[in-house]
This record gives structure tokens, C-alpha cells and sequence, in this order.
């Protein structure tokens, strides 16, 4: 074996164990990544079945009587429906409006028409949150819509309507305008093309825009919280922050426990649209 030889087989052994080491020191950053996400999870599933639940995710004593904790609780189960009812308000008047716009904004050219959508999915991420409260309460108070259900819907629409038609154009602009043209000739309206051709192809569209909506406004808390003022009336991110103890310490049995039944309805809507359309950002027929 020749000296260069030797020196090849060497740098091979020390490249080889670099690969090695980068490798194990991937797999052990992912590893510590998928614990950090875990371990919430891990409560979450153990903590609403432990008798005495802590902070820890731990073998818990098993027991039922957290969530029967939050069935005697008369605003729990209120506040549920309350977020329900202001999810269906949210995602219809988004699809409601939102569907026709992305069709138009997709079918007509005009000059200016991607600047214009570009701007207004801009102005959607970046005026949000805690900048637009002070605006947004003096316009809801100004309407007379404190503490009802039609301004939290509308402000919330509001929100998420451009993101919404964004991502509808798009699975509009692949929808095959033959389809349409054939419709149209047989006498269509564009309402009825709208509603018989384009609606039925972006479907996966409607669906993924509806999740995505849904549990926003399912989350939401800061906007309910400051838009109603009736404990009746509050949805289930606001009611959470109100389990307290007598001694002002966080009731974890109460807590635990409806956290858990509140993660199960967006979770089933998302295993149940992902199993039928799939989540994908684009769509369409190609044609």
C-alpha cells in the first residue's frame, strides 16, 4: 500500500466520521425539538384524567370527575357554542364573500390587479393584533356593536378575508375557463357558473380556507375579549383565563379537563377535511 494510498483511505475515515457526527448531531436536535412539542401534548392527554393534576406530565390517578367539573360549570359547555357560533359566522361570511371576489379578481384583468392583491394581503398581515384594537373598538362602539356577537363576526371577517381571497384566486386561476365559456353558451349566468362550475372545482379551496378561518377564530382571544362584555357571551379562549380557585390559584382540574374538550372539535375538523380534500395552497383543474 503506497503512502498516497494511506493518506486517501485516512481523509476518507475522518470525512466518513464527520458524516457520522453531523448525522447523530441532527437526529439528537430533532429529537430534542419533538420533546419540547411532547411534552404539552403529554399533558394535555394525562392532566384532564388525574385526580390531583399538576404543572408535570405525569402517570396520572385516574378519575373522571374533572369533566364532570366542567359539565356543572354553567358558562363551559355556554362558551363552547358561543365559539362555535362565531366560527360558522366567521367562515360563512368569509366563503360568502370571499368566493365571488377571488372569481372576479381571477377572471377580469385590469391594470394594477396584482399590486392591488399583494397590498391587501400586506396591509392584512401587518395591521393585526394589538395594532389595530384601539381603531378597530372605536369603530365597533361607533356601530353600536359592543358586546354582540355580529361585531366580534364581522371584525374577525374583516381580518381574514384578504388571506382568504388570496388563496382562493389561486385555485380559481387554475380552474379551465372552457368550462365557463361552454356554460355560456348554453345561456349561464354568472352567478350560475359561479355556483355550478367554479364553487364545485375549488372545493378543496372552500375547504382548506374554512379550517384555517375556523381555528382562528377558535383561538382567538384578544378581540373577544375586548369587543364582549358579558360574561354569557364570552367564547371559550376568554372563559379559560376565569378558572380560578377561591384561593386565586389556577384550577388545573377544571382547566385540564377543558382544554381537552376544547382541542377536539378543531381537531376533528381537520382530520375530517384532510381526509377528504387533503391540504394543499393551490388547485384547480388543469385543462
Amino acid at each position: 500500500m503506497t503512502a498516497a494510498t494511506s493518506q486517501a483511505q485516512h481523509r476518507r475515515a475522518i470525512g466518513e466520521s464527520r458524516r457520522f457526527a453531523l448525522r447523530v448531531g441532527f437526529y439528537g436536535m430533532v429529537a430534542l425539538v419533538a420533546l419540547f412539542f411532547a411534552l404539552p401534548m403529554a399533558w394535555l392527554i394525562l392532566a384532564p384524567f388525574d385526580q390531583v393534576p399538576t404543572l408535570a406530565a405525569e402517570v396520572p390517578e385516574f378519575t373522571l370527575s374533572n369533566f364532570e367539573r366542567v359539565l356543572n360549570n354553567r358558562l363551559a359547555l355556554r362558551s363552547m357554542v358561543n365559539s362555535l357560533l362565531l366560527v360558522v359566522g366567521v367562515v360563512g361570511l368569509v366563503i360568502v364573500t370571499g368566493a365571488p371576489t377571488a372569481y372576479v379578481l381571477s377572471r377580469i384583468r385590469f391594470r394594477g390587479r396584482e399590486i392591488f392583491l399583494y397590498v391587501l394581503l400586506l396591509f392584512s398581515s401587518v395591521v393585526t393584533g394589538t395594532a389595530a384594537m384601539v381603531p378597530l373598538f372605536l369603530l365597533v362602539f361607533n356601530l353600536g356593536m359592543i358586546d354582540t356577537f355580529t361585531g366580534v363576526v364581522l371584525v374577525l371577517a374583516g381580518g381574514t378575508l384578504p388571506a382568504s381571497i388570496f388563496i382562493l384566486k389561486d385555485f380559481t386561476d387554475n380552474t379551465p375557463p372552457s368550462y365557463e365559456e361552454s356554460a355560456r353558451v348554453f345561456g349561464a349566468s354568472p352567478i350560475q357558473i359561479l355556483r355550478d362550475i367554479v364553487l364545485p372545482v375549488i372545493r378543496p379551496g372552500l375547504a382548506v380556507v374554512s379550517v384555517w378561518v375556523g381555528v382562528n377564530v377558535w383561538g382567538n382571544f384578544l378581540l373577544p375579549f375586548i369587543l364582549l362584555r358579558s360574561p354569557s357571551r364570552s367564547p371559550a379562549a376568554v372563559l379559560m383565563y376565569s378558572f380560578y380557585t377561591e384561593g386565586g390559584q389556577a384550577d388545573l382540574r377544571l382547566i385540564s379537563a377543558f382544554s381537552l374538550l376544547y382541542t377536539v372539535p378543531v381537531l376533528l375538523m381537520y382530520l375530517y377535511v384532510n381526509r377528504r380534500y387533503g391540504f394543499r395552497f393551490f388547485g384547480g383543474l388543469k385543462g
